[in-house]
């Protein structure tokens, strides 16, 4: 048997694209389930009922990744 599936927006942090139907790709703080935000990049429906697979990170995890983005993106012509 399926378990309550639950979340909240608890903050719109910035859309990273857009798709001509409406979704959008943000990084946003959600809390699953009930529990502490995470940061969280997905694609979501206009109202933000649907959402598309993505990826759900710590503060840390965050970090990191925007460290390796940055060091990316300095080896790029």
């Amino acid at each position: 048997m399926a378990e309550d599936f639950s979340f909240e927006i608890v903050q719109q942090l910035g859309t990273i694209s857009s798709s001509k139907s409406g979704w959008t790709t943000e990084l946003n703080l959600v809390s699953w389930g009930g529990r502490p935000a995470k940061y969280d990049v997905r694609s979501w429906s206009p109202d933000h009922k649907k959402m598309g697979k993505g990826i759900t990170l710590t503060k840390e995890e965050l970090a990191a990744l925007a460290e390796l983005t940055e060091k990316t993106l300095q080896n790029t012509d």
